[in-house]
């Protein structure tokens, strides 16, 4: 096997581990899910990875690089540095399509982008559209607190970004 071989099995090893660490405010989510991860870079011994919060001063971004560091460091990569980047800014666009399915699983509305201020939010308990904004802020700031007219439940909405 050439070097090359080497530096491109070790990238996908990564970008593997990756998939399995969880993002502490939504644990249903991995990093790759939520899509703070921008690349993977490999320098002699060092792995870098590349990470954008999903907004300026996201207080999870610091656990997030904790647990990517602990996740690499258990699987034999000992020198790991976490670079975060600003630009381009994190969007919800970048988040996976079974992100947004296991957001809607675990009781969260998913992002879709809204036209105006009298869009419909799905409940993702019943699944009815009959629902109001209780709050532009829910459980975290990139989310707002929706309630369902039909179900009666509270839900977090993930805010476009």
């Amino acid at each position: 096997m050439n070097i090359l071989s080497i530096h491109k099995n070790t990238i996908d090893h990564i970008w593997q581990l990756l998939e399995d660490v969880p993002d502490p405010e939504v644990p249903v989510l991995s990093v790759l899910d939520l899509g703070v991860v921008r690349d993977v870079k490999l320098f002699d011994d060092t792995v870098e990875i590349v990470i954008t919060p999903t907004y300026t001063g996201c207080p999870a971004m610091d656990m997030i690089a904790m647990n990517i560091k602990l996740a690499l460091i258990e699987h034999g990569y000992k020198s790991v540095k976490i670079t975060a980047v600003l630009s381009p800014a994190w969007t919800t666009d970048w988040m996976t399509a079974a992100g947004k399915k296991k957001l809607k699983e675990y009781g969260i509305a998913p992002p879709h982008l809204i036209s105006s201020g009298n869009d419909i939010i799905e409940c993702p308990q019943c699944g009815s559209s009959n629902t109001k904004l209780i709050s532009q802020f829910g459980s975290t700031a990139c989310k707002a607190l929706y309630q369902c007219n039909d179900c009666k439940e509270p839900f977090d909405y993930f805010k476009c970004h």
